[in-house]
This record gives structure tokens, sequence and C-alpha cells, in this order.
């Protein structure tokens, strides 16, 4: 303790000559000492005289010791209550705040503002907007001076000099100033009414019930405001919310009745799709459990092909309708078959060598695949070697003479591993979890419009950051995303293999819940070079021959 208090007055004395350093230097000046020579030199003397400021040296260090702690914050710097409260300046930097002000009374004229212009732009002849326009912004100020009252508590006992001052200064429980704020913002509503602004009645109205759920009139705003923006459902429970406190009400009940039917259809048409949705995870649960118990491996490609609207110079729409073209995602779950208890799958037939499709909706595990090819694509037959189809100029499209291949996704990725692995944003990626399942069916089918405009958007927004979180993973391992991995490679499937065989090879990952194989004519310069590019690691034959 004695060591500080001499520290202290080595300061002290310290603060004295340098005092005394300045003086003289501005003494000596040709000019004399001036106005910043003559504050400087008082406020030096005030902290020599009172401590710098200090009523205590502990005062002092508990201070310091504060400023130190990485989680205060000065109140001139808060953003928000409880920051301001854990400064320990609360009341005192309010008081100072409002130095001067007076809050309450400045709400309630800046209110009173609002409800004579609204008066005044209903009696205007000429339909003059601008006086529902500056009632919007008296109730905005009104409202940020409500924000600036500290509220009494509800046992306040008022002074005798404070009921005295009602009239300027008045006071307000946090439950008087929230019926206030409630009003203030239904009025506001009411002004974006007459200025046909929906979204803003919406807003305002829905402020105004946070602050006072018994305000009928602001629940009546939210119902005008909804059925404006056609959300038929939100009207009726805004209606609702209404007559439960004024059974009566003729305006709500008035409304009731207009959309009366429309809100009974929309309440339909979300039970139908609730109903829907519960069906479709009781489903993808069934096919994640099959396909766990049978060693099935899924995967899922992104389906956005940008993070942002403007990426790309050719523009976002024409990128994604390429990506979803090379990658889809048909909304088609696998299904059990009603009799037997076996399964069928989506499955396409690509035909790179002259870039055409086909789309089986079920086929079924212990179908041979020859049989499909010889259904599509049948020999010839009495000496007709026309084939039917449009697109096959040369003919080749015959079952004997097809080559089949599936492609080999999630290479060095068993789905075991801890550690997520660090996949393209191109290549397939495995799901892991029933969850990932899930998510990735519904923002398929949310991002095809089944669900809405607003829950495509919901969907694209996880798709572009799941996106952005692989672009970021593989950027950091490799450096660019223009270091792509190799082309992946095949395996070839012999005709006479089933569609069970195929799932459950050890190197098929079914990207998109839809089985996807390739086939070309045997000969066909198209199926020599696919073979140059991709490495073709192995066959699955048949059970009679495997055996």
């Amino acid at each position: 303790e004695d060591a500080k208090q001499r520290e202290r007055d080595a300061l002290v004395d310290k603060l004295k000559s340098t005092k005394e350093q300045w003086d003289a230097e501005a003494n000596a000046s040709p000019d004399g000492p001036d106005e910043t020579d003559a504050l400087l030199s008082k406020a030096i003397e005030m902290a020599i005289e009172q401590g710098k400021g200090w009523a205590s040296s502990d005062e002092r260090e508990k201070y310091l010791e504060t400023l130190l702690d990485d989680e205060f914050i000065p109140p001139l710097f808060a953003e928000n209550e409880e920051e301001l409260e854990k400064s320990g300046l609360k009341d005192a930097f309010t008081t100072l705040h409002n130095e001067g002000e007076f809050p309450g009374k400045s709400m309630l004229d800046f209110k009173e503002k609002g409800n004579q212009s609204i008066a005044f732009g209903k009696k205007n002849e000429a339909g003059n907007i601008q006086y529902y326009r500056d009632a919007v912004n008296h109730y905005y100020e009104a409202i940020h001076w409500a924000n600036r009252i500290v509220p009494k508590d509800e046992d306040f006992v008022p002074t005798i000099e404070e009921l005295n001052d009602q009239d300027i200064d008045p006071y307000f429980t946090e439950q008087e100033l929230d019926e206030i704020r409630s009003v203030i913002l239904s009025n506001c509503a009411m002004a974006h009414m007459l200025l046909k602004n929906w979204g803003f009645v919406r807003d305002e109205a829905k402020k105004a019930l946070a602050f006072n759920s018994q305000n009928l009139k602001a629940w009546y705003r939210l119902a005008k405001a909804h059925q404006m923006l056609k959300d038929w459902e939100a009207a009726g429970d805004a209606i609702d919310s209404g007559l439960k406190i004024e059974k009566g009400n003729k305006d709500l009940l008035k409304l009731q009745k207009l959309l009366g039917d429309k809100v009974r259809k929309a309440r339909l048409n979300r039970q139908q799709r609730e109903r829907s949705r519960a069906e479709r995870t009781a489903r993808i649960k069934d096919v994640w459990r099959y396909c766990k118990e049978d060693s099935i491996s899924l995967g899922r490609v992104s389906l956005v092909a940008t993070v942002k609207d403007d990426e790309d110079d050719e523009g976002g729409d024409a990128v994604e309708a390429r990506w979803h073209h090379h990658y889809p995602h048909t909304g088609q779950l696998p299904k059990r078959q009603l009799h037997g208890g076996g399964w069928t799958w989506p499955v396409l037939f690509v035909y790179p060598s002259h870039h055409q499709s086909d789309f089986i909706e079920h086929f079924a595990e212990d179908d041979i695949i020859a049989l499909r090819m010889a259904e599509m694509f049948p020999e010839e037959e009495d000496g007709n070697d026309e084939t039917v189809m449009p697109w096959d100029y040369n003919n080749e499209f015959r079952c004997s003479n097809l080559v089949v291949y599936f492609e080999v996704h999630c290479i060095g990725d068993d789905g075991a591993g801890k550690q997520k692995p660090v996949i393209h944003p191109d290549s397939v990626e495995r799901l892991t979890d029933q969850g990932s399942a899930m998510r990735f069916y519904e923002s398929s089918r949310a991002l095809k419009g089944d669900e809405g405009p607003e829950m495509a958007n919901v969907a694209r927004c996880m798709e572009r950051k799941h996106l952005h979180h692989q672009r970021k993973a593989w950027i950091k391992k490799h450096g660019s995303l223009w270091a792509t991995p190799d082309p992946c490679p095949v395996v070839q499937v012999h005709p006479a293999a089933t569609l069970s065989q195929v799932l459950r090879h050890s190197n098929m990952v079914v990207p998109n819940f839809l089985v996807t194989v390739m086939l070309f004519p045997n000969d066909h310069p198209a199926h020599l070079e696919f073979l140059k590019e991709h490495k073709c690691i192995g066959i699955v034959e048949p059970e009679e021959i495997s055996k």
C-alpha cells in the first residue's frame, strides 16, 4: 500500500513539474499563453488538487479493473437496454441523455400531431395524401420518445413536485407505457392503411399487439392487411382473435363474412399440406430404414448452382436450368410394393451419345435390366432394321448392342468416418443420416414450387448456404474451385443383372433418390471417348454367373 502511495505521489509531482514547464513555455511565447494553454493548465491543476477526480484510490482501482474487463461496455456505446444495465450507469446516463427534455410530453405531443394529421387528411377534399405521410412520421417520432422514457415501478408513489410537474414531465408505469405504445403503433397502422401500404400495416399492427394483445383496432387492421396481401388464413386468425375480445364487433363480423370461404379453403389447404408432409416424412423414414438395413447408399448434389443471383454473366436462371438438367431431382421416392413387400425405384436411362434420356417411374428391384431394355429397344424383327426412336438415325439402339454403366461417387468415403470429407461442389455428397435425407428431399420439393414461393425462397437460401460452405471448404483445401477432381470412374452393368444387384454394389451411391445409368451403343465413338475419360473399375455380374 505504501508503494502504491509513493507511485501516486511521484505521478502528482510529475504532473506539477510538467505543468510548470508548459506554463513557462506559454508565457515565454511572443503572443503569450492562448486559450488552449490556459484550459490545459487548469485541467492539470484540478487533477492535482482533486486526486484526478476519484473519491478514493480504491474507487480508482475498481474502475480501472472494470475498464480491463472484456465484457464491459461503456454506456455511451451500449446498443440495447441490457448492455446499458450492465454498465452500472443506466440511471445516470438516462438522466444525462434526457437532460433538458421531457420524453413523456414529447411522446404525447407527437401522438396528438399524428391524430390531427389524419383528421386533416380525411377532411381534405382534394385527397392530398401528404397528411397521412405526415401522420406516419409523427407516430414514429412519438415511438422514438416513448422508447426514451424510463417507466416507474408499479408501487411508485409520486412526490408533490412530480404531481405538480405532471403536465410538463408526465410519468408512466410499464403497463401504462405499453398501452400507449400499442395505441400509437395501431394508429400508425391506420395511417399506412390510408396510404395502402399493406405490408407496413401488417408490421405496425403486429408491433401494436406485442405491447397490448387486447387492442381490438390493431387486430382489425392486421386482418385487413392480411386480406389485401391475400394471406387468407392469417386474416382469419386475426379476425378470430379480435372476436374473442369483442364478439359483436361489426367491422370484424363484416370482414369474417366477406372472407369466410377463402379462409376455410386456406385452412383446408394447409391441413392437406401438413398431412402430405407427415406422409412424406413417414415415407422418407421408411426408405432410409430400408436402405440402412440393406446397405444401399444414398447421396445428394447441391440443388442450386450459384450462391448469388448475379454470380454468373449469363444469368442465374440459365445456370440453374443447365444444372437441373444435369442433376435432376424428380421429387419421386422409392416405394414399397403392396404385394410381396418388394421395392420399386425411379430410374433414369441416360444416352450421352445422343443427348437423350428416359425416365422410368417404377423399376422393381427384382427386374432384370435386360428385360426393360428389350421393351424399350427391341431387336430387329421381320427384316425391319428401323428402331422406334426418331433420334436414332443410325439404328444403333438395339438391346443386344447396348453397354450399361453407372458412375462411382464418394470415392474413399464409406460414410463411417467421423470427419466429414471435403468434396467438390459439383460432386455427389453421401447422405449420412435420416435428418439430412429428409431436409434434402423437402428442399428439392420446395425448389420445384410445391410449397409455394415463400418456401421456395427459404429452401434456395438454405441450399445456397450449403453450397457456400462446400466451396469454402474446397478452396481452403485445394486453393481454387478450378482444381476439380478427376472424372469419376464407372462400373459396367451386365444386362442380365437385376436392379437389386446394382443398388447393393459396394461402389453404388444413389444420388437424389434416382438410380441413374448410362447406355451407349457398343461401337459408337462417344462410347470410346467416355471410357478414355472414365476408368471402368468393375462389372456387376448376374447372380447365375457370379455363383
